[in-house]
């Protein structure tokens, strides 16, 4: 079983470095299989979210895993129809009823768009009485965290952004650096991206490393500092991305490496009329 190393966060709670995604893992069964087949090879840091549809199965996977609840880091997210103070504090009420547990490890601002300093505050106030252990944001640009930073009473222990060896994020990395707020990835293997996991830099050095290209890919963003957590429904490709523990990149690798930025993703928070497709993309209570 690898031996995933952990990161301490400004808060002091620590996470684990590479965890399991469940982002469009339909909630038929699928995602509860997933997630088990995740915990029982020594996966402990799981990553849901409201807008995923799946929160009930993930709470139940983990329930009923056998391991001590305080083995699994867990991180949910708030979605924008939940923001302002009220809202919020009803959002992380109905994300703990789903899940069934009385606590969530990290929980995040989904979209970074609307009453989100109110909503940052709810948040504070579920981790000051224990229902969150750290809170933290997602999709923020440099420009989006400093026109919401600013007005949090605590930084963010994080910033989950899209992030992998074509797009990477060096601004605002900068920025994060400066707050102690951990990086986290998603997409972070640019999302089946062929041209990326085919990139004849990465091949050359999975050849070296007797590796395959996503191995590679995944240890050069654990290196960079980042957390990482892949998406697979195959149990064999659940394996097989874990395997990242027992080889290193050397300082020539991480220098190529960096060296395939391309300094734009598949998604810009930033562009025009973002916020409102998202706002308007679907009703996350429909089913309340």
């Amino acid at each position: 079983m690898a031996n995933i190393p952990k990161v301490k966060m400004n808060d002091g709670v620590e996470i684990p470095v590479y965890g399991f995604g469940t982002y469009q893992i339909p909630a038929d069964g699928s995602t509860y299989t997933a997630v088990r087949n995740a915990l029982d090879m020594g996966i402990r840091h799981i990553d849901t979210a409201v807008a995923y549809f799946n929160e009930q199965e993930v709470g139940k996977a983990i329930r009923e895993s056998g391991i001590p609840r305080e083995e699994i880091f867990l991180t949910s997210k708030l979605w924008l129809q939940d923001y302002g103070y009220e809202p919020a504090k009803k959002g992380i009420e109905t994300s703990l009823r789903k899940l069934g547990l009385d606590y969530i490890d990290l929980y995040l601002i989904h979209q970074p768009y609307g009453d989100v300093p109110n909503a940052w505050k709810a948040m504070e106030e579920a981790k000051a009485a224990g229902k969150i252990r750290s809170i933290g944001v997602s999709n923020m640009t440099p420009k989006i965290w400093n026109s919401f930073v600013p007005q949090f009473d605590t930084k963010p222990s994080v910033n989950q952004v899209e992030f992998n060896p074509y797009y990477q994020q060096n601004e605002i990395r900068k920025i994060l650096a400066e707050a102690g707020t951990v990086l986290e990835s998603w997409g972070p293997i640019g999302q089946g991206n062929k041209d990326l996991l085919s990139d004849p830099v990465i091949v050359k050095i999975a050849e070296a490393h007797s590796k395959n290209t996503v191995q590679v890919i995944l240890r050069f963003e654990v290196q960079e500092g980042a957390v990482v957590f892949p998406k697979s429904t195959d149990p064999e490709r659940i394996k097989s991305n874990m395997d990242i523990f027992d080889f290193e990149l050397s300082d020539e690798e991480m220098t190529e490496m960096r060296g395939l930025d391309k300094g734009k993703g598949c998604h810009d928070p930033d562009a025009e009329g973002v916020a409102e497709m998202l706002i308007g993309a679907f009703d996350v209570h429909s089913n309340d």
